[in-house]
Parts: structure tokens; C-alpha cells; sequence
């Protein structure tokens, strides 16, 4: 059974995983050609009330996964957080997780007092879309200015 724990962004088994997250986005933007800017998020970015970071361990009690959202400055439809870092490990992907992290950093969000919760990703993550877009995402105009993103998404809560 897997577990999703609240977690420092910068707790070494987090730190792990950011950094796989960042080694693949920089070889996947090589292939392609594209420069990738890293960036290690702000911890502060990632501790309640301003937003939260969260680890999956699996069965054994390592982790495998993360995400986290952050509160950005307010759009439309009011007080919004972003979705940030979603990554799983390759030998996990396809059980389900991904969808697992996005359903509670969707309740974190709603829990925070979120109106909307936003992403941005690039094209090349085509599963990454899928899922977004299974869990009820839309795409909608740029909301920031981010070099590493070409697709931005939202959803209302």
C-alpha cells in the first residue's frame, strides 16, 4: 500500500527526487534540441498555509514519487495555488500514482482555501497531459512566464 506524507521540499528523499525530476526534464529538453533551466524550488514555497510538498512511498517504505503545490497571486476565479514537480520514478508509472498525488494536492488546495488550481507543463510529457487531463485540467492562456513551459492548465475547485 502506498503513502503520500507531507514533506520538506528539501528532506533528502525529496531532494532525490527533484533531482531525477530536473536530470530527466534536462535530457528529454536535450534530445529535443532545447536548453532546460533548473530550478530547485523555494522550501518556504512548499510549508502550509503558502502550499505544501508531498512524497509517495511505496509498500516498503521508499519513496517514489512527489509533488507540491504553492500559492500563487490570485486569477480570476480568485485565490490559486499551482501544481508543481509531479514526478514518479520510471520503474512505477502506470499503477495509478500520479493520479493518487494530484487527488490529494487537489484536496490540500480546497482545503486551503484555493478557488483554482493551476499547472504548466511542456508538450513533450504526453502522459503527463493525459493525466492532467483525466483529472478534469483544461487548457488555459499562460499564467506565468516559465522558459521550461508550452502548455498551461487549470481547474476550478
Amino acid at each position: 500500500m502506498v503513502t503520500l506524507r507531507s514533506s520538506p521540499a528539501d528532506a533528502p528523499d525529496a531532494h532525490e527526487l527533484l533531482a531525477e525530476y530536473f536530470q530527466a526534464r534536462t535530457e528529454g529538453f536535450t534530445l529535443q534540441g532545447v536548453a532546460y533551466r533548473t530550478t530547485f524550488p523555494d522550501p518556504a514555497a512548499f510549508e502550509p498555509p503558502a502550499g505544501v510538498f508531498v512524497v509517495l512511498d511505496d509498500d516498503e517504505g521508499v519513496a517514489q514519487g512527489c509533488a507540491g503545490i504553492r500559492r500563487i497571486p490570485p486569477g480570476p476565479l480568485g485565490s490559486r495555488y499551482e501544481l508543481k514537480h509531479l514526478y514518479l520514478r520510471p520503474v512505477t508509472r502506470g499503477r495509478g500514482w500520479g493520479r493518487l498525488l494530484v487527488d490529494d494536492l487537489e484536496r490540500r488546495a480546497r482545503e486551503f482555501g484555493a478557488a483554482e488550481l493551476v499547472l504548466d507543463t511542456h508538450h513533450s510529457l504526453e502522459a503527463a497531459g493525459a493525466l492532467y487531463a483525466r483529472t478534469g485540467f483544461v487548457e488555459i492562456e499562460p499564467y506565468n512566464d516559465n522558459p521550461n513551459a508550452s502548455r498551461w492548465y487549470g481547474k476550478a475547485l
